[in-house]
């Protein structure tokens, strides 16, 4: 199917007698960022893994650039790029040198490679770097020559598996316009991440797995006009819960406690808030709902550590 970079049918995946990716499908187009999201232990790091062919599906067809995935895997590599979750650069060998050595695996001839060299380095920021060693990099230097590398054999699809954990708010910023210059130039991505902003920021579309399923797929702003109150008010401070009890839950459609904090989720706000200027012992904050208000109702506030 020509317009899909990714087409997956009834894919599963079962560890030691447990179903961890349970008959999914997935459709992602070409030319589009789709955001693949869940909490730990949801599935989605399995199901990234059989899409790049690391892992062998237990069940279900998966086609990957037109490739049938697994068995034609090595091909496919070599129309993607990938970008890990660590920064695995090699720390002997200079930020030129990582991508001059990285390049030889796809089999670029250096004329080539000469002249898409400064792109590259160009793309990263790291023009001023190119004779620097790794252990000189900053964490967002790394992290742009990471993904530069990724882009090294000018691939169709490009994965990134948590590309800006740990980043600073500059950094994250640089990365998301080089992520939207790429889908300029027609490339495909597929995105994991646990910044709630940042999927709703860069996806055209995604979807939400847990418990090996998926539970949602659609574009941010559908997922979250289908599934969320458009008002979202954050109530803290002394006295918040009886205030919730007294209050909060004739004014709000739906109430939520995470902690010290009350979710007032309403259709209209004037109301809540009027109340909420009586009580001067109450700090709030109101919002637009959001796509992490989505993910936390669909999958749950508990903390999971697996």
């Amino acid at each position: 199917m020509p317009d899909f970079v990714v087409n997956a049918r009834n894919l599963r995946k079962i560890y030691a007698g447990e179903v961890v990716v349970d008959d999914i499908q997935l459709n992602i187009r070409r030319g589009e960022c789709f955001g693949l999201l869940g909490p730990n232990g949801a599935g989605k790091t399995t199901t990234l893994r059989m899409l790049l062919g690391l892992t062998p599906p237990d069940g279900g067809e998966l086609n990957v650039l037109g490739f049938e995935i697994p068995r034609q895997a090595r091909q496919m590599h070599a129309r993607m790029g990938l970008v890990p979750q660590g920064d695995n650069l090699d720390p002997d060998f200079s930020v030129a040198q990582n991508l001059r050595t990285y390049a030889r695996y796809f089999g670029i001839p250096r004329s080539e490679l000469d002249q898409r060299l400064p792109q590259l380095l160009a793309f990263a920021s790291l023009e001023h770097k190119a004779d620097a060693g790794i252990s000189t990099l900053s964490g967002g230097m790394k992290r742009r020559l990471t993904m530069a590398r990724a882009l090294v054999n000018d691939p169709e699809l490009v994965v990134l598996d948590e590309p800006t954990t740990g980043l600073d708010p500059q950094a994250r910023q640089l990365i998301w316009q080089r992520l939207r210059e790429l889908l300029a130039q027609g490339k495909s991505l597929i995105l994991t991440t646990h910044y709630m902003d940042e999927a709703q920021r860069l996806c055209d579309r995604l979807a939400i797995m847990d418990n090996g399923h998926i539970l949602v797929e659609e574009s941010p702003a559908e997922l979250i006009c289908q599934h969320i109150e458009p008002q979202v008010i954050e109530v803290f401070g002394p006295g918040v819960e009886q205030w919730g009890v007294d209050c909060g839950r004739n004014l709000a459609q739906r109430l939520e406690q995470v902690g010290e904090t009350l979710f007032c989720y309403a259709e209209d706000e004037q109301p809540v808030l009027a109340s909420l200027h009586q009580f001067p012992q109450l700090q709030f904050i109101h919002r637009r709902a959001n796509l992490e208000d989505v993910f936390l109702k669909l999958t749950g506030k508990e903390l999971r550590d697996a």
